[in-house]
């Protein structure tokens, strides 16, 4: 399985990234995948290799470029719960600071940057976030819709706040097919119920689940919240989404 680690002009600098796909030769659809909040890792980049055998293009940026190269915090080899606190709490203020208008400039560049890849095919491409990075997703899938057909979610964050600019009040601009996977608690039954309304009354084609048993984090094996389980319904809930939406589009 072929892989690159890559550099992605911004308005703000260099994003240094990470991409794999398919080994055959020819050009694929792209998904540009969002990190969870630990970031680029051996996790998320075997997930983007797991994501590119199915004939993806997968394009993983740092987020937090402006600060350093990826990992820019120091990250254990299995984030515990008696570690997550402190490593949350490196990276909390990274999150805050990353506002509307960062995330839509980075949007714009990583999106140009994917489409512009020899490997990539032409047409719309897929985003599928973690954690934060469902957020990202969607406000992108909301600013992009020239752009993203497939927009994907799991054990997201920020998706339903009090913002006047919260994702949840964006997606009547969505074009994009949907799929959330929530944890357990990821979402209170009123702000569930709150997003589903908007996506319902908005005539967008989606999915909103929560996974089973799962608690926040569980498709990242590298801490404690991994579920086995959730993670392969998290396979089997976005390889169809990206199928249906990209392939052959």
């Amino acid at each position: 399985m072929p892989t690159k680690t890559l550099q992605i002009p911004t308005p703000d600098g260099q994003a240094d990234a990470f991409a794999a796909f398919p080994g055959s030769g020819g050009r694929h659809p792209g998904v540009l995948l969002y990190t969870d909040a630990f970031g680029v890792r051996p996790v998320i980049e075997e997930m983007a290799r797991e994501l590119a055998e199915h004939g993806y293009y997968v394009l993983v940026p740092n987020l937090y470029y402006r600060h350093g190269e990826a990992p820019v915090a120091e990250l254990p080899a299995h984030i515990g719960e008696e570690e997550r606190p402190a490593v949350i709490g490196r990276l909390m203020p990274l999150i805050q600071e990353h506002g509307t208008d960062r995330v839509l400039r980075d949007a714009d560049a990583f999106l140009a940057f994917l489409g512009a890849q020899d490997e990539v095919a032409d047409g719309p491409v897929g985003v599928t976030g973690y954690c934060w990075g469902a957020a990202l997703a969607m406000r992108t899938a909301a600013a992009r819709p020239d752009r993203v057909a497939a927009v994907a979610g799991f054990h997201p964050g920020f998706l339903v706040t009090d913002a006047p600019d919260s994702p949840h009040r964006l997606v009547d601009r969505l074009t994009a097919r949907v799929h959330l996977g929530l944890a357990e608690g990821d979402l209170t039954p009123e702000a569930l119920g709150e997003l589903t309304r908007a996506l319902d009354a908005a005539g967008v084609e989606h999915t909103t689940e929560v996974y089973p048993g799962s608690v926040h984090g569980f498709t990242m094996s590298d801490t404690d919240a991994f579920s086995a389980d959730a993670r392969r319904r998290h396979w089997d809930r976005l390889l169809p989404l990206l199928e249906g939406a990209l392939v052959g589009a």
